[in-house]
């Protein structure tokens, strides 16, 4: 579940005043709008990596609207991926995993289930350059999905591949909530992504957040 209430921010001239947000547990929410209107800056702020003047966040039901980012677990795929490309990709897929000190078993265990499930076991000692745009998009899913977070954060991350790979991504992305039992929000210009993946839809305008449509599960 996600909650924004009342989230309001100011940064020189841009500002968002009263934005509120309801995802409930388990959906996949699209949420749309302009260039510039604010989104990525909601989902940093769900994230605990913008600040803001007011407001108050819940993720299932627990305030966190004073909590750092580690204490939130929240999963975050930025629209470029953000890999760290001095690690292997194996490495990025533990990444999370290895900094809460989890046990080499646990780690290698989550690994191999990530890799087998997002078609990645033949790049796993691979260092994370020169990959397809797919390929990337995968691993940085997998990095944000493995320490099993209930809340998936996703920037525009279809926005940069090609026809044939966005489809793949779409298809794996469609079974994600119940597959990863995490409840999405997904950032997107493509109206077309939205109506293939959200149960629910919601437009950012004019620094408010209306409801487009709602999918009946």
């Amino acid at each position: 579940m996600i909650d924004v209430d009342n989230l309001c921010l100011k940064q020189g001239a841009f500002h968002l005043n009263s934005v509120s947000l309801h995802i409930p547990k388990g959906r996949y929410a699209i949420l749309m709008g302009k260039t510039g209107c604010g989104k990525t800056t909601i989902l940093e702020a769900v994230a605990g990596l913008r600040s803001f003047a007011s407001g108050r966040i819940m993720l299932n039901d627990r305030d966190v609207t004073h909590a750092t980012p580690a204490e939130r677990n929240v999963g975050y795929v930025p629209q470029d991926g953000a890999l760290f490309t001095t690690m292997t990709v194996g490495d990025n897929l533990a990444f999370a995993l290895t900094i809460r000190n989890q046990p080499a078993a646990v780690v290698k265990a989550r690994v191999e289930q990530l890799a087998s499930w997002l078609q990645l076991g033949h790049l796993l000692n691979r260092r994370a350059v020169g990959l397809s745009g797919g390929e990337t998009q995968r691993i940085a899913l997998g990095r944000a999905l493995a320490n099993h977070p209930p809340v998936l954060l996703m920037d525009e991350p279809l926005s940069s591949l090609d026809e044939e790979t966005r489809e793949r991504m779409i298809e794996l992305l469609k079974v994600l909530p119940k597959q990863a039992e995490v409840t999405v929000l997904h950032i997107t210009h493509s109206r077309s992504e939205a109506d293939q993946l959200g149960d629910l839809i919601f437009r950012l305008q004019e620094g408010r957040i209306e409801s487009v449509a709602s999918r009946v599960l």
